[in-house]
Formats: C-alpha cells, structure tokens, sequence
C-alpha cells in the first residue's frame, strides 16, 4: 500500500529515505519518526522523549514503546539521556552514523554531544512540527535551496537565499539557511509557508539578523508566517520580538539613511574617505542617531553583505504584504513540560 502524496515528495521525510531506515531493521512507522528526528530540525534535532514517539504513532505507553527504544539503545544507534530522577523522564539521543548516511546526512551535527539546554530547545521544535500536520516540513540546507529554486521558477540570485560566508578566496565558504530552522510547505499546495523561531533569549538580537538575512526570500514569497515559538520563561519578551518585526519590515529605511549608515560604518572603520553625506553628521552625531537596536542589527549584516544589506531594507514590499496580510508574525506559547530541563532553554 502507498502511503505517500505527492505533496510529501517535496518534504524532507521522503520515502526513500524511510525506506533505507527501515532496512535497519524497524518498521515504517518508527523509521518515519526517526527520519523526523534525524532530519526535520538538523542542529535542533536528533534527539526525543518516548512522548513525542508516542504522539507521532497514535499509540499508548506499552510494550511496542518499550521495544523501540530498547531496540535503538541495545544495539547501539541512540544513547538514553537522564538528566535527573528517571521518573522525570530521559531524551533518547540518536548518533549511530550510519543511519545518518542511509538519509545522506553523514556529516549531520546532531549526531555529536550537546548541552542540555541545546537538547531541549531540539525537543521544543519537534514538537512544534509534530503538532502541525498541515504542512510538510523542509529541514535540510539542500532541500530549502531545491525547494525554493523549483516553487519560485525564478532566477533569483543565490545572495537572495538567507546565508552565511565564512573565510576568504579559495577557502570561502557559503552556508545557506545557516539558523537551521525548520519551514514549513502546504500539503493542500496553497500559498502559505511556515518559518518556526524559537525563541531563546529574553532580547530578539539575533531574531533582528534572522528576519535581516530572510527578507529578500520573503519578498519572493506570495504569502508567509512567522511563527515564533515561546517558552513560557520568556512570554514577556514577546513586545520586544513584535517590534523588532515592524522595525525589520514595517519601517523601510530611506535613501538618505542608506547613505548616511554606509558612511556611518565606513568611518567607524577608518575607511571613509568621502565627506558626510550631511554636513551636520560625524561621528558622534551618527552614533547618538543609529544608536538603536534596529540599526546594531544592520551593521552586523553590512559587516558581512556591504551596502547592499541597506538598500534592501529600503524595500517597501515586506510593509505592503504585512498590510494586506500576506506578510503574518505569530506568537506560539509552549506549553509542554520536558523533564525538568525548561529553565536551561537559552543558556546553551
């Protein structure tokens, strides 16, 4: 019997890669799972609790619970975690290479030890993709770049797709989607896609890069969401994380801030050779001007890009498709328990 649709073809969860886990010896519904730990969330993943297995397969706590995870540790494919008293609970850690290299994701980082704080923030988006059955889930770098290349049927520049550069000449090296996030691609081959944040801090510093770098893919997209996912330690944040979105999207920089921000970084570096844009800024001026988070945020991101990272804040389409509602950000509290780990989300 089929189970697949040819919406799940363009998930990460595809059968060939079930098909090569189930040749380890489980059956469908297990290597489905486990092709969900092992790819959905890359580096925020590879690791479960038993209820999470349980959710995915319908079933109850019993004996075929008790033999999959017995199975997977006894035969070395995944190490038990128990941070504290066992009745609290245990993460089931899964590191055995060669399950990696049957989903052809050998080099995969989630199979190396990580801290308790970075495993628990792996189970918080696993379970948010575990709970929205109606979209399929992108989760690897080749998989978002193909999927978007295919769905867009644009020539995009590959500077368009969010990324990272690291090293010089011969040695660069570019990664693209580096936060590693899940997103999500209607089954029902609707317009809508998902970006899941998890929210880590108390201040959206590093969220301002992640819409910074998504913003150009997001102006080729017809309708989006992002949805943040909240532990409840941080609910309050959730002002912070909402004006950093109408700073990123809502309030396009002008030509005028364009110039003066360029030279504004340039002679922080000593490398302005031109005068002022205004005769009435230097230094000073310009730092007690572009003091504010938004613009930290944009000269991390010009640091790395030049100042074509400022002149795409000037676009004014994000602000258009938030207000005709084809641009969405929503706010998802959390509200399972895992063990007694909560409190270390964010110190990873």
């Amino acid at each position: 019997m089929n189970l697949w649709t040819p919406q799940e073809l363009c998930d990460s969860i595809r059968p060939e890669r079930v098909n090569a886990v189930m040749a380890f010896g489980f059956t469908e519904r297990q290597a489905r799972f486990l092709v969900h730990v092992l790819v959905h969330v890359l580096v925020h993943a590879g690791v479960f609790i038993e209820r999470q297995y349980r959710a995915f397969a319908h079933i109850a706590h019993g004996q075929n619970t008790h033999d999959f995870l017995a199975k997977l540790v006894s035969r070395d494919y995944a190490t038990a975690i128990t941070p504290g008293a066992l009745h609290r609970g245990r993460m089931v850690h899964v590191q055995y290479k060669p399950l990696y290299e049957a989903i052809a994701e050998p080099d995969n980082r989630n199979r190396k030890p990580a801290s308790l704080g970075r495993f628990v923030e792996r189970l918080m988006l696993l379970d948010a993709i575990l709970a929205d059955r109606r979209y399929t889930w992108l989760g690897t770098e080749r998989d978002k770049v193909a999927y978007f290349v295919d769905r867009l049927q644009q020539d995009l520049p590959m500077a368009w797709y969010p990324h990272l550069t690291f090293g010089e000449e011969k040695e660069k090296t570019t990664r693209f989607f580096p936060e590693k996030l899940p997103i999500g691609v209607p089954r029902d081959g609707g317009r809508a896609h998902v970006f899941l944040y998890l929210v880590t801090r108390g201040v959206p510093a590093e969220f301002r890069l992640f819409l910074l770098r998504h913003a150009d893919l997001l102006k080729t997209v017809d309708e989006w969401t992002i949805r943040l996912l909240v532990p409840r330690r941080f609910r309050k944040a959730a002002a912070l994380y909402r004006y950093a979105v109408r700073d990123a999207f809502a309030t396009p920089l002008t030509p005028a801030q364009v110039d003066e921000l360029d030279w504004f970084y340039r002679a922080r570096q000593g490398r302005a050779t031109d005068p002022a844009p205004d005769p009435d800024l230097n230094l000073a001026t310009c730092a007690q001007k572009f003091g504010a988070a938004r613009f930290r945020a944009l000269h991390r991101r010009w640091e790395r890009e030049g100042i074509s990272a400022l002149r795409s804040a000037q676009s004014t389409i994000l602000s258009d498709q938030l207000q005709r509602g084809r641009g969405r950000v929503e706010f998802t509290e959390i509200s399972h328990q895992y063990l007694q780990l909560t409190p270390l989300v964010g110190v990873a």
